[in-house]
Order: C-alpha cells, then sequence, then structure tokens
C-alpha cells in the first residue's frame, strides 16, 4: 500500500513539474514574440527617418527632439507601469499597452503636421512603457532566480528579434512610401494583441500551479512550495512599502546599475536611432541596404546576449554586473575600431559595428537581470521600471543632442562620444564588482 501511495505522489509530482515546465516555455516564448512587436512599433520611426526629412522638410535636430520626447516619456512610463504591474494583471496591462501602440502608429502613418506627429510619437512613447515591467513581473514569477540570468538572456533576445524585424519589414516597403513603415507594423501588433490574450497568464497559481517559493530557489535541499499573497493584497501591506524603500530606492546596487544603464542606452540607442541616417550619409549606402546592416547589429547583439547569459551562470556565479565591465569595454572598442578605421571594406566597418552590438547587449539585457534579482520578485516590476527610466534618460543626448552634435560637427564627432560613453558605463559597473548576486537572502 505504501508502495502504491509513493508512486501516486511521485506521478502527481511529475505531472506538476511538467505542467510547470509547459508554461514556463509558453511564458518565455509568448512574452519574447509580444516585446518583439513593441519594438517593431517603436524602431520603425528610424528607418522613416530619412524619408521624412525629404518629404516634410524636418532637420535632424527635428527629429531627434521626436526621439528623445518619446524616449523620455517612455522612461517615465516604464518606471509607472512597474508600479501597476506589482499590482495588476500583467496579461490585461500588455494587451492595454500594445493595443495602443498600434493605433498610435496608424495615425502617424496618416500625418503631415509636425505637432500633431510629435503628440503621436509622444503618445506611443508613453504605451510602450506598459511593456517590460509587466513581463518582468511574469518572469520573476514563471523563473527561479537561480535560472534567472539565463532565461532571461534568452528573453532579452526579444529586443534584438523585435528591433532587427522592424529594419528588415520597414526597409522592405520603404520604398512605397516612408508612411508605410507605420502602417505595415501596426497591423503586425494588432495580430499580436490577440495573441497576448490567448497565450499569456499572470502566475502559476492562475493555472493551477504552486507558486515559486524564493526559500526553495536559494536552498536546493527544500522541496516544498508555498501560495503566494494575492498581488493587491501584498501591494497594500507595510511589508511591501517596507520592502520597496529597501530593495529599490535605499538600495545602492540599484541606483548604480540605473546609472550604468545610461552609457548602455546611449551607445544603443544611438545605433537603433540613427544607424540607418548615418549609414546613408556617411558610408552613401541605400535605406534598404543600411537597414539589414543595422539589423545585423541587432542579430549579433542576439549571440551576445546568450552568451553573456550563459558565462553569467557558468562563471560568475550569476554576478551579473561583472560581465557588464567587460561588455562594455569590449564594446567601446569595435565601435572606436568602427569610427577610425573610414577607408576599410565594407565588410570590415560591418564586422565591426556588428561585434559591438554582440558586446553592448549583454549589459542591456544583464542589468535588468542583476537588478530583479537584487530587489527580488516582490518588487522586481517596480526595481526594473527604475532601472529602464534610467537608461531612458540618454535619449536626451542620442535623439536631439546627436542631432545637434551631428548637424554641427559631423557624423566622426557623435561616433567618438559613442566610444567615451561605453568606457564610462564599464567604469560605473565596476563600482559594484563585489555586490551579491541577489537580495533574497536579505529581504
Amino acid at each position: 500500500m505504501n508502495t502504491s501511495s509513493d508512486n501516486i505522489n511521485a506521478n502527481s509530482i511529475d505531472n506538476t513539474e511538467k505542467k510547470f515546465r509547459y508554461w514556463q516555455n509558453r511564458t518565455l516564448i509568448s512574452t519574447i514574440i509580444c516585446y518583439a512587436v513593441f519594438y517593431i512599433v517603436r524602431k520603425n520611426l528610424s528607418m522613416a527617418m530619412p524619408g521624412m526629412q525629404a518629404d516634410l522638410g524636418i532637420t535632424k535636430a527635428q527629429l531627434g527632439g521626436f526621439l528623445s520626447l518619446h524616449g523620455v516619456v517612455y522612461g517615465l512610463s516604464k518606471f509607472l507601469s512597474g508600479f501597476a504591474a506589482d499590482r495588476f494583471s500583467s496579461r490585461h496591462l500588455l494587451v492595454c499597452g500594445l493595443l495602443m501602440c498600434s493605433i498610435c502608429n496608424i495615425v502617424f502613418g496618416f500625418s503631415s503636421s509636425l505637432t500633431l506627429l510629435g503628440v503621436v510619437w509622444v503618445a506611443n512613447g508613453l504605451f510602450q512603457g506598459m511593456g517590460f515591467p509587466p513581463i518582468a513581473r511574469l518572469l520573476t514569477h514563471w523563473i527561479p532566480p537561480k535560472e534567472l540570468a539565463t532565461k532571461m538572456a534568452r528573453w532579452n533576445t526579444s529586443h534584438s528579434i523585435g528591433a532587427g524585424l522592424a529594419f528588415i519589414i520597414c526597409g522592405s516597403v520603404v520604398s512605397l512610401g516612408w508612411r508605410w513603415c507605420f502602417y505595415v507594423p501596426s497591423l503586425i501588433a494588432l495580430t499580436c494583441v490577440v495573441f497576448v490574450w490567448i497565450s499569456i497568464r499572470n502566475t502559476p497559481k492562475s493555472v493551477g500551479l504552486p507558486e515559486i517559493d524564493e526559500t526553495e530557489t536559494k536552498n536546493k535541499n527544500v522541496e516544498e512550495t508555498k501560495q503566494a499573497e494575492h498581488v493587491s493584497a501584498e501591494a497594500e501591506s507595510k511589508e511591501y512599502k517596507r520592502l520597496l524603500m529597501k530593495k529599490v530606492f535605499k538600495n545602492r546596487p540599484i541606483w548604480i546599475l540605473g546609472i550604468a544603464n545610461v552609457f548602455v542606452y546611449t551607445l544603443r540607442f544611438a545605433v537603433l536611432d540613427w544607424g540607418p541616417t548615418l549609414l546613408k550619409e556617411w558610408k552613401g549606402l541605400s535605406l534598404a541596404d543600411a537597414g539589414w546592416i543595422v539589423a545585423l547589429f541587432e542579430i549579433a547583439g542576439v549571440l551576445g546576449i546568450l552568451l553573456s547569459g550563459w558565462i553569467t551562470d557558468k562563471f560568475f556565479e550569476g554576478k551579473a554586473h561583472r560581465v557588464c565591465v567587460f561588455c562594455m569595454m569590449f564594446a567601446s572598442f569595435f565601435m572606436f575600431l568602427f569610427w577610425k578605421v573610414v577607408s576599410a571594406p565594407a565588410w570590415l566597418y560591418i564586422t565591426f559595428l556588428a561585434l559591438s552590438g554582440f558586446f553592448i547587449y549583454g549589459p542591456q539585457a544583464l542589468g535588468g537581470i542583476s537588478t530583479a534579482n537584487i530587489a527580488t520578485r516582490k518588487v522586481a516590476a517596480t526595481a526594473v521600471g527604475f532601472h529602464g527610466f534610467w537608461g531612458y534618460l540618454s535619449v536626451l543626448v542620442t535623439g536631439w543632442g546627436v542631432g545637434i552634435m551631428t548637424d554641427k560637427f559631423g557624423w566622426s564627432f557623435s561616433l567618438g562620444f559613442l566610444v567615451w560613453s561605453g568606457l564610462i558605463g564599464a567604469f560605473v559597473f565596476a563600482l559594484i564588482w563585489n555586490s551579491k548576486a541577489d537580495g533574497y537572502d536579505d529581504i
């Protein structure tokens, strides 16, 4: 009788584990697709900018203003959405945000007024902020901390996949006119809204599974799990407020990771936002070819993300911030070569740009992973929103700033600025070299 009972219990545990792995993988894949589509209706402007300059007579400084205002509003929205994601349904927030982004893109494509274009693109930034914090919340519910660096590194390929697809899709249709860079992505986003609603669930509990127990993930010998508190009850509790202050706003590593993120995004967004225009004007390439080259920057970034996540877990015991120091140094080195080796054959300067992308996407992914782990899953969405807000302060420089710098001093000056940004970022990451991998020991 005991043997039979043990077999039944073993089968029950095995079925629960299989079901959990199914939903974990489903959530990971679904959120990768979802966030990639957020990028398709965000980075499409980069491919449309040369056409907008010619058609509407818009200057680089004005286009940079679009990018900066969009980025600042997006950063604020990302921060505030972190609070919302810790309290409300991640699934609902994702659906609402992506739906509104698609509508903004449709309106933008039909507009010609500079003022209306600016207002609509800022609104797009507002709704774009509803993307990452809910996903961060979802992933910390579905992925234990000891697996987070590797699996979230896989998830972070969504940035590169989405941006790369934006450049490829828009490069394919821009010959029809710059407005098609908004029509086609908006239709893709509307389709994805339905997909997200069908495929994503907020927590293991919502599909009849036990929640991840932090104690289990830190101590391998513990096999029991516990039911997590309801999100709204947790958010209203004194314990939540205590954790918010301790793990986010009074947490030195969280602040340093945020400041470092400014320099990560400065290098990354300058290439994404201005790459097609730079390659067209500086190298004399067609927009279609420029789009493929910037997409290669993104594809290389996918490989960099995966490798940096694996290296973090395999050799650095989850201390992702240490890996970021080396990645930033190499990203700056290859950006320097891209800048200075001006007479090189095309394949060589394209390789330098791709290698810079390979290394810059490690810190882009690992910074958020470190932030989520240090803050713990109880306040992960707020912490990641805070981290993202710092990153998007960079758009004041990469948008309006790069536009003005390039108008006055040329592309060479702007590229030198990016090299120094990467080196400063490496120094800032190094300030927390001795920090712990996560904050679960000190909740």
